[in-house]
């Protein structure tokens, strides 16, 4: 029983932003380059991909296993079990079950329609899951895309949610998938950027019945009360059951209470510091969020800021534009190495 007590006196305090420092470096020792990672907030390990392999990290950061993955390229893993790891790759196809205790694969899933021939090969973009199933996102070589939900104990397909065509942004493959237990609900975000800037859609399903409870585009009909700002990127907050959007144009964020949705339900945060105001704001570049312990952790290029609500506002069930104050995390040498593509918390 000494390992319970050996975790609470190692364990650094309860993460949070404003305080928060580099404590440690992950480099796997072979096929060094990260393509995917998942931190777990269960039992504070880290399951990260790089190549065709998944190394597993405890509690510690220590290094306990490396499976090797039939994969060339895996691009997103995702705990699905205590000792099974969801993979897939966008130049393979199909979702693959591995189990990190032995190395083996115990099952994958394809997207396959007798009625369509043109369903086949599908890449798998986003996984989510819940306490007993699997999303993932699916799409063909000519665009056709949907999500699949894959029972956890019967370990087979058990419907198929939000088939689209995908000839236009707003009917592209999910990227991002998250699934909130609390309100049963599916949300699905996709994002493309080109020449004339940034476009996309978050949409929100119920699995139970497959239908859309609540979708938005931009650039879309002129519901966003900043029509031509576009979202670059998209996160959910569990624990506030919120969603939270960063601009591309402004660089501001945005966030809507999920429980209170609306043609427009955006509220965009307002920098109380006003020598802050305009830090950061410039709309360009790679933009990256992720919502974790009531906090947004923002990626711009290589600087990383928090996002977190104050004391007072603590016990205030909304969000109004001066419910959260910014801090930057790093220091100027730390935004030195290199651009931030993604953001976790465990």
């Amino acid at each position: 029983g000494i390992e319970s007590q050996l975790k609470s006196a190692l364990a650094p305090s309860q993460l949070n932003g404003i305080d928060a420092s580099l404590i440690n470096t992950v480099r796997p020792s072979s096929e060094a380059v990260v393509s995917d990672f998942n931190a777990n907030d269960s039992d504070g390990s880290l399951w990260v991909a790089h190549g065709g392999q998944i190394s597993v990290y405890d509690w510690n950061l220590s290094h306990t296993a490396t499976v090797r993955t039939h994969l060339d390229y895996i691009t997103s893993v995702k705990r699905v079990r205590p000792e099974i790891a969801a993979v897939c790759s966008l130049s393979g196809w199909g979702l693959h079950l591995y189990n990190m205790a032995n190395g083996s694969r115990v099952d994958s899933f394809e997207w396959v329609d007798p009625t369509d021939v043109r369903i086949y090969k599908a890449r798998v973009h986003a996984i989510a899951d819940s306490e007993d199933s699997i999303y993932a996102s699916y799409e063909c070589q000519h665009g056709e895309n949907c999500v699949l939900k894959i029972d956890k104990s019967a370990m087979k397909i058990s419907s198929e949610i939000g088939r689209m065509m995908g000839n236009s942004a707003k009917n592209m493959v999910p990227k991002k998938l998250a699934f909130l237990s609390e309100m049963g609900i599916l949300v699905g975000s996709s994002v493309t950027s080109g020449a004339f800037g940034y476009s996309g859609y978050i949409r929100i399903w119920d699995p139970r019945t497959r239908e859309v409870v609540w979708e938005t585009n931009e650039p879309g009909s002129g519901r966003s009360s900043r029509f031509g700002d576009s979202f670059a990127d998209v996160a959910v907050d569990y624990d506030r059951l919120s969603l939270f959007k960063l601009c591309s144009k402004s660089g501001d964020l945005g966030v809507a209470d999920l429980r209170k949705l609306s043609d427009d339900p955006w509220v965009y945060l307002k920098e109380k510091n006003l020598s802050m105001r305009n830090v950061g704001g410039n709309g360009s570049g790679n933009f990256v969020i992720c919502c974790y312990r009531k906090q947004a952790f923002v990626g711009r290029e290589g600087e990383l800021e928090v996002w977190s609500r104050t004391v007072a506002d603590e016990d205030e069930g909304t969000a109004s534009e001066e419910s959260y104050r910014r801090n930057y995390v790093d220091k100027a040498e730390d935004s030195e190495r290199g651009i931030i593509k993604k953001i976790e918390g465990g």
